[in-house]
C-alpha cells in the first residue's frame, strides 16, 4: 500500500528557476531537442542537460530518441495542467520591453496549453459552444449535448473515437490569462488539431501563440457565432 502523495518533490523540481523555464518552454505541447531548448531559455547546454536529466527522473519529461537526437516533452498532460495553474496564482511580471509587451499580448489571445488551445480564443470558443447548448459546465468538465456531439460530426470530429480515449473528455482548465476555463482534454486536443488542420490557426514561430487566420475569422463567425478580430 502506497503512503499518501508527497508534493515537496514536484514542487522542488518546478520551484528551480531554470526548470521551471525548461517546463514552460515546453508548454504548448512541442517535442524539441537539448539545444533548442537552451536556446530558448538561454542556458548553457551543460546546465540544460543536468536540468533535462533531473526533470526526467523526477517524471515530470518524456525523452524520445531520433538518430543521435534526444527530443524532450512535458510527460503527460497533468503537468502541463499543473503549470497552467501555477501561472494562475503567479505574480504578474512587469513588460520592460515593446517585444515582451508583443509577445504577451498574444499569448493572451491565443496560444496552446499542451495540445489544446487556451487564451482569449480558447475561452471565446468554450463560451460559444456552452451559449449554443453544445456543452454545459459540471463539476469542473464540459459535459457534451447531443447537439453538441451532431456539431462536432458535421465539423469532422468523431465523437466516437473521442469516447473510447483513455483520456480524460473535457476536463475544465482555468485559463491564467482570462481567469476563466477553456477546454482540455481529448475534446481539446481534436478541437485544436482540427483548427490547425482547417488553417484556421496557425503558429506563431517558436512561441507558443497562435493567431487566428482569416478564414478562421469567418469560419468561427459562421460556425458559432464567434467573433474574435484576427491578431
Amino acid at each position: 500500500m502506497d503512503a499518501v502523495p508527497d508534493p515537496t518533490s514536484v514542487a522542488a523540481l518546478i520551484g528551480e528557476p531554470a526548470r521551471a523555464t525548461i517546463l514552460l518552454a515546453l508548454l504548448g505541447g512541442e517535442s524539441l531537442p537539448a539545444t533548442d531548448l537552451a536556446y530558448r531559455c538561454r542556458l548553457t547546454a551543460q546546465t540544460v542537460s543536468t536540468h533535462l536529466a533531473r526533470l526526467t527522473d523526477g517524471g515530470l519529461l518524456a525523452v524520445e530518441r531520433y538518430g543521435r537526437h534526444k527530443y524532450y516533452r512535458l510527460a503527460n498532460p497533468q503537468v502541463a495542467h499543473a503549470l497552467e495553474a501555477l501561472n494562475v496564482l503567479a505574480p504578474r511580471q512587469p513588460v520592460r520591453s515593446l517585444r515582451q509587451s508583443e509577445e504577451a499580448t498574444a499569448l493572451r489571445f491565443a496560444r496552446t496549453c499542451y495540445d489544446h488551445l487556451a487564451g482569449a480564443l480558447g475561452v471565446g470558443m468554450a463560451q460559444a459552444l456552452d451559449s449554443r447548448g453544445y456543452v454545459a459546465q459540471a463539476d469542473g468538465h464540459f459535459r457534451l449535448s447531443p447537439e453538441g456531439a451532431a456539431w462536432l460530426e458535421r465539423f469532422g470530429i468523431a465523437t466516437g473515437t473521442l469516447a473510447s480515449s483513455r483520456r480524460a473528455f473535457a476536463p475544465q482548465c482555468l485559463d491564467w490569462s482570462e481567469r476563466r476555463p477553456h477546454i482540455s482534454g481529448a475534446l481539446g486536443a481534436a478541437m485544436a488539431s482540427r483548427l490547425f488542420a482547417l488553417g484556421w490557426i496557425a503558429r506563431t514561430g517558436s512561441s507558443r501563440a497562435v493567431r487566428l487566420t482569416p478564414e478562421g475569422e469567418a469560419g468561427l463567425l459562421a460556425e458559432l457565432d464567434l467573433r474574435v478580430p484576427s491578431r
